[in-house]
Parts: structure tokens; C-alpha cells; sequence
């Protein structure tokens, strides 16, 4: 019953509610900012190369490294894999149309948590908790916010991944679905508990470099399986189309349609508008709020135009036609078997172990940052030990749970978040613009931007951005 509760508020979400807003609300912010996605995409490459001036702090390289492990994970993998398993191949034009409206509003969310930035004794903080109860003045809805964001990663996506990680073994012969998911749960538990806890540091640097080194061999091995079999590559194109405008598929049974799945799991995966990124972009250590909602933006088109579809064109240029039984990672697996034979399955593998390790760590990045926020200071060290094991029980839970279940559920959490992020960041957006005119102008005069916060006149009291600053 949980469960079939679960699933009707996530198909009314989704089909009605959350398309409305999300597309319509990226439209908004495209078209005030001007097309700030396309039009500094240049640009968007330049300042994410920056670094404090100061040599310290958290640059914006290293802010787009934390927001993008987040975003890039089994999503990218399982996620993209299981829309065309159920919503067809024209899920990927809608995964596409999101990720172009929706880099729109990263770029408003991320600078606004720029501009609304508090001080730290470690550096900057923030996010949509602190612009809320900065520029709305209600810090009631800023915890309810930030209660959801605790729920969303720290129980919906970390099981979710979780679970996604342990499937990828499924096509072994040692697997067994009675026990084989919890002693793989147990062992994801048991090494994020130990990176929390503070002994894994070593194993977070390792990763961290690992990560953006195997996105780029995933890519790779995707083209290379594409080249293998460009003679399909034609129909593919012809099919993702097609398919994305059967309206009377669409209309007909909207809830499981291509434009459903497209527009979930393209927001599950780049998270833009939900609220996340921003908690990562307010620790960078930047001259002006809008150079880190250039790189936000940037880190959305890597996700979902560059990683998302590596996986889809994998999968679709293969010849395996998607069945709802191969959803998920069994289906990336058989279509790298297809192609590249026994290494298909294990390169797979291995990608998902450092994807999902990275996507957990990640969540709960923003998890403790939550707590921050609710607390008004860090938790004492026995609150801290106290929730990063109850964090890693619930990784090992989400491990041996039901896949539809456990995507319902991150999908009905997460559009919680962007139910409320979505139409703050609408109110808000006009010190976004203003902040943008201001980077432009600057620009133009061939300077590099500094921020006052007073030269678009922001009514509220803010940290950082004074004159004296």
C-alpha cells in the first residue's frame, strides 16, 4: 500500500505539476537572463579554470567537482538506462529539453546562494535555506526546505544508489537476489561510514581524482561502442524524435510516457532547480556571484548532454531493444556485451562503484550542511558519529529494497524540494539579473567583475559583497 501510495503521488507529480513548473520556470529564466546558457558558454569554461586570489578557499573548480559527483552517478548510468527501458527512445529528447531550460534556473539558484553567502571560520556557506530566510524573511519554510533535502539525499537518493550499485552485479553467476544486495549493502555501508567518521580521507582523495578520470573513459567506451555500430546511428536519431512527438502516446497515458520519464530522470540527474548545487556553489571563493552560476551551468550540460547521453546513444546504438525486464543496469550491461563482450559488463561495473561511492559521499555533503543550517551551528561530535551511521544503515537498507519503489520515492522527495526551491528562486530572480547586467557590464569594459552588493541595490543584509569587502 506504502508503496502504490507512493507511486500515485509521484505520477501526479510528474505528470501534471512538476512539468508545468519546471519547464515553465526555465523557460523564465532563459529568457530574462537572455539565453545566459548559450551566450557565455565561453565564459562558463573560462571562470571554472579560476582560483582565490588568496590561494585559499574553495575555488570554483573545486565547488563544480563536489556538485558534479553529486550529479554525476548512477543516475547518469541506471537512471538514463531505465527511461528507455520504460519510456522509450524519446525520453532522451526530453532528458535534453530539460537540461537546456532547467541550466536557467541552476544559473539563478547558484548565484543567489552567492549573493545570500554567510561566513564561516572555514570559509563561505550557504544555499537555499539562507536565501529564504535572508530575502523572504521565513525561516520556517527555510527548515522545511532544508527537512526535505535531509530526506531527499540522505534517505531517497542514497538508497536509491545503493540499490543501483549492488544491481550491477546482477548478471554474475555468484549472484544471489535472497543475499548477495545486503552483503554488497553492508560493504557500501560499512566504507561511507568509515570516510564520515574521518579515517577515509585518503580514500575520498583517491576518488575524487578517480572519478572525473573514469567519466571520461565512460565517454570514450561509449563512442567507441557508437563508432562500432554507426550504421545504426541514423535510425537512433530518427527513432529519439519520432517517439518524443507521438502525442497521442504522450496524452494517451501520460504517466508512463516518454516525456514523463525524460523530465524525471533528466531532473534526477542534473538536479537543476531542485536546490542542491547551491549548497556546493556558496562555498566557492569567487570575485562575483555569477561566475559560479556559469560554472552550475556548466555542470548541468556535463551531466546530462555530455554523460547522460554517452549512455543513451551506448544503449540505443547497440541493436539490444530496451525491455521493461533489462531496466536499469542490466540493460547497459547487455548492450556493452553486445558490442565489446565479457569487458562490457565489468567496465560497467566498475564505473558504478566509483560513481555511486562519490554520488553517497556527495549527498551527504548537502545532508550536513542541512544540519548546519537547522542547528545554527555544527553538531557536537557525538551528533555527528550519531547521524553518519544512521546515514550508512540506510544505504545498507536501500541495497535489498524494490527498484520501483525506491525511484518512486527519490523522485516524490526530490519534487518536494523543487516545489518549493522553483517558485522562491522565480521571486528572487530579479537580483540574479541585476547581478548578471552587472558581470556584463564590468565585462565589457574589459575588467574582471568584483561584486558590490550595493550596485544592484539588494535590500537585505548580506555577509559578504560590501564595500569595504
Amino acid at each position: 500500500m506504502f508503496a502504490q501510495i507512493v507511486s500515485s503521488i509521484s505520477n501526479f507529480l510528474y505528470s501534471y505539476l512538476l512539468i508545468i513548473l519546471l519547464v515553465a520556470g526555465g523557460i523564465y529564466f532563459t529568457v530574462r537572463s537572455r539565453f545566459v546558457q548559450f551566450r557565455f558558454l565561453k565564459e562558463q569554461i573560462r571562470v571554472v579554470a579560476e582560483k582565490p586570489k588568496d590561494g585559499k578557499g574553495v575555488s570554483s573548480f573545486q565547488a563544480l567537482i563536489v556538485s558534479t559527483a553529486s550529479r554525476v552517478g548512477t543516475g547518469n548510468i541506471v537512471g538514463v538506462a531505465t527511461a528507455l527501458c520504460l519510456g522509450g527512445f524519446g525520453s532522451v529528447f526530453w532528458m535534453w529539453v530539460i537540461a537546456i531550460v532547467g541550466a536557467g534556473s541552476a544559473f539563478v539558484e547558484s548565484t543567489l546562494s552567492q549573493i545570500y553567502k554567510k561566513r564561516g571560520p572555514e570559509g563561505s556557506y550557504g544555499g537555499p535555506a539562507y536565501y529564504i530566510e535572508a530575502a523572504l524573511r521565513c525561516r520556517p519554510l527555510a527548515i522545511v526546505f532544508s527537512v526535505m533535502l535531509i530526506l531527499t539525499y540522505g534517505l531517497g537518493f542514497n538508497m536509491l544508489a545503493s540499490y543501483n550499485l549492488q544491481s550491477t552485479f546482477s548478471g554474475y553467476s555468484f549472484y544471489n537476489p535472497e543475499v548477495t544486495p545486503w552483503i554488497i549493502g553492508l560493504v557500501i555501508a560499512v566504507a561511507v561510514c568509515y570516510c564520515l567518521i574521518g579515517g577515509g580521507k585518503r580514500v575520498i582523495r583517491v576518488t575524487e581524482w578517480l572519478v572525473p578520470v573514469m567519466g571520461i573513459a565512460y565517454v570514450l567506451v561509449s563512442l567507441i561502442v557508437v563508432v562500432m555500430n554507426i550504421t545504426a546511428l541514423p535510425s537512433v536519431l530518427v527513432r529519439i524524435f519520432k517517439e518524443a512527438f507521438d502525442l497521442s502516446a504522450i496524452f494517451g497515458g501520460i504517466a508512463g510516457s516518454c516525456l514523463m520519464y525524460g523530465i524525471k530522470r533528466g531532473l534526477f540527474s542534473n538536479e537543476a532547480g531542485v536546490g542542491s548545487a547551491p549548497n556546493a556553489s556558496a562555498s566557492a571563493e569567487v570575485s562575483h556571484p555569477v561566475k559560479q552560476g556559469l560554472v552550475q551551468v556548466l555542470s548541468v550540460f556535463i551531466d546530462t548532454l555530455i554523460i547522460c547521453s554517452a549512455t543513451a546513444f551506448l544503449c540505443m546504438c547497440s541493436g539490444v531493444e530496451p525491455t521493461e525486464a533489462l531496466s536499469g543496469a542490466p540493460y547497459v550491461q547487455a548492450a556493452l556485451s553486445e558490442t565489446l563482450g565479457g569487458f562490457g559488463p565489468v567496465f560497467i561495473t566498475a564505473a558504478m562503484v566509483l560513481f555511486a561511492f562519490t554520488t553517497l559521499l556527495g549527498n551527504l555533503f548537502y545532508v550536513d550542511k542541512c544540519f548546519l543550517y537547522i542547528f545554527k551551528k555544527a553538531p557536537s561530535r557525538g551528533v555527528q558519529i550519531t547521524i553518519h551511521v544512521v546515514a550508512s544503515l540506510i544505504i545498507f537498507v536501500g541495497a535489498g529494497l524494490s527498484a520501483s519503489l525506491l525511484w518512486d520515492l527519490a523522485d516524490v522527495l526530490m519534487g518536494g524540494m523543487t516545489l518549493i526551491n522553483i517558485p522562491v528562486i522565480i521571486i528572487l530572480g530579479r537580483y540574479a539579473f541585476r547581478a548578471l547586467r552587472d558581470y556584463e557590464k564590468q565585462r565589457k569594459q574589459g575588467k574582471d567583475p568584483v561584486f558590490v552588493a550595493s550596485s544592484i541595490d539588494l535590500p537585505h543584509e548580506v555577509d559578504y559583497w560590501k564595500e569595504e569587502n
